[in-house]
């Protein structure tokens, strides 16, 4: 009778353990190994923040079979660049001109030669590095103002090349041991929590470890990075083990 009460009570535990092992609280989430005396909680940190720092590469390009005449119109539309840039408050020193680009449409042996209408083709960047996102998204809204003024924005290989402002975050260690601690609390409120339930005691950490900070577009839309939006959310778990006592 006895060997059959403690075979059902040894049942009972086992039920239990699995039961408390998918248990969470908050941001901490728990799994739990009883035999061996220990749980895993896993504590999570979020901050919604802003980027500080925009960079835009509006590139152009201009066209000609005459190849001078393709790099004074490609001049002409960086100065159309600046002074557009200007009207909205990004001022030249916070600019910079990238190196021009030729294409030779003859040289492109893919390239059907007598269904070219302008054999070259310039491409130029101007790059706006700015401390004021803000300023830059005014702006970019505002880019057809070149298009109406002649300019032909083009689209490029490179990074946020052609495309609209890439906004990053730049002060992620400012925030990062606030986010830890409060990582690490959220996972010990949980093992606490586990504890209490279980019958047991919290003893001290078996081991530790912190996971990787990831930055996040706050409001996640298919098909549009994080980099290209302005808000953003910042996330950290961190996983630690605590022994159980009796």
């Amino acid at each position: 009778m006895s060997e059959q009460r403690s075979s059902m009570i040894g049942s009972v535990l086992l039920a239990v353990g699995i039961a408390a092992g998918g248990w969470f609280v908050g941001h901490g989430f728990v799994t739990a190994r009883m035999g061996d005396r220990f749980v895993t909680v896993k504590g999570i940190s979020e901050r919604d923040v802003k980027a500080d720092l925009a960079i835009w590469s509006v590139r152009i390009a201009a066209t000609d079979n005459d190849l001078p005449t393709a790099q004074r119109r490609i001049t002409e539309d960086v100065s159309k660049v600046r002074d557009f840039l200007a009207r909205h408050g990004i001022a030249a020193d916070q600019t910079e001109l990238e190196r021009p680009e030729v294409e030779d449409a003859f040289a492109n042996q893919w390239r059907d030669a007598s269904k070219v209408k302008d054999r070259y083709i310039v491409h130029q960047t101007v790059t706006v590095r700015l401390d004021k996102p803000e300023t830059v998204v005014e702006a970019s809204r505002q880019s057809g103002e070149l298009v109406a003024a002649g300019v032909v924005l083009a689209t490029g290989q490179g990074y946020g090349q052609g495309g609209g402002p890439r906004f990053l975050f730049t002060r992620l260690n400012d925030i990062k041991p606030q986010m830890i601690q409060e990582a690490t609390a959220r996972a010990r409120e949980a093992a606490l929590k586990f504890a209490q339930d279980s019958s047991s005691t919290l003893g001290g950490i078996r081991q530790a470890s912190q996971g990787v900070f990831e930055i996040l577009p706050r409001n996640p839309v298919p098909g549009v990075d994080e980099a290209s939006q302005l808000l953003k959310t910042v996330r950290v778990v961190s996983t630690v083990q605590y022994f159980l006592e009796h």
